[in-house]
């Protein structure tokens, strides 16, 4: 199990304080950049509505949504959700997270290939968090190994789709940056906090993937040692 004792030490800091520490960065941040507004003036909705409207996408639409940071784009409906604070928002985060949104509809309309890639695992990773667990206490409780393999198989969905989250979101946080500036929603010396902001983002998805890929491991590994014996 992970090399024993010390292996398992690491498992839980990995599943426990990797994830904890990346919100904190993303809590922090926003909390920072979301009291200074950029020089633009705009809300977040505006913000979106014009990067939208200069990529020729005027059929999506901009909701408001409850939640803190609980933005996000819906491919199926067109529509690009913000939270309160940043769709009324005229700070530098609620530009940022609302371009990131955007960077999503951009991808969405130029047929991305990561975000296309991901939106077919959807089914398969719904169906590895969802049966996982259940084939591997399967395994374990009736010693069955094909039981358990079955529980890593369905995993490793999972975890695909985590890895394959990360160059969608990278490349939405790119795409954003490039067009704050092209539209100049963002100056030159507020280049550097908006980077900040999405880079924050960007790890909670980070850390979510190494969770993910530490647990496959764990249950990887304790398969090899059960078939050793």
């Amino acid at each position: 199990m992970l090399g024993g004792f010390g292996g398992y030490l690491i498992y839980i800091a990995l599943l426990l304080i990797v994830p904890m520490w990346a919100q904190s960065r993303v809590k922090s941040t926003y909390k920072k950049y979301s009291q200074i507004p950029t020089s633009s003036y705009m809300t977040g909705a505006q913000v979106a509505r014009k990067i939208l409207d200069d990529n020729g996408l005027f059929n999506v639409s901009i909701e408001e949504t409850k939640g803190m940071l609980s933005d996000h784009y819906d491919p199926r409906k067109k529509v690009v959700r913000l939270s309160t604070d940043n769709f009324h928002g005229h700070s530098m985060a609620a530009s940022a997270v609302a371009a990131h949104e955007v960077g999503h509809a951009i991808q969405d309309a130029q047929a991305y290939a990561f975000l296309r890639f991901r939106h077919a695992l959807v089914p398969l990773a719904n169906l590895g968090s969802n049966m996982s667990f259940i084939l591997i206490l399967a395994g374990i409780f009736m010693s069955s190994m094909e039981l358990f393999l079955g529980g890593i198989i369905f995993m490793s969905f999972a975890v695909l789709f985590q890895f394959v989250t990360l160059p969608v979101e990278f490349d939405a946080s790119n795409r954003a940056m490039a067009q704050l500036v092209s539209t100049g929603v963002i100056r030159n010396n507020e280049e550097r906090p908006t980077k900040k902001v999405l880079n924050a983002a960007a790890l909670t998805y980070v850390a979510a993937a190494v969770v993910a890929l530490a647990e496959l491991v764990r249950f990887i590994l304790m398969f090899v040692a059960a078939n050793d014996d």
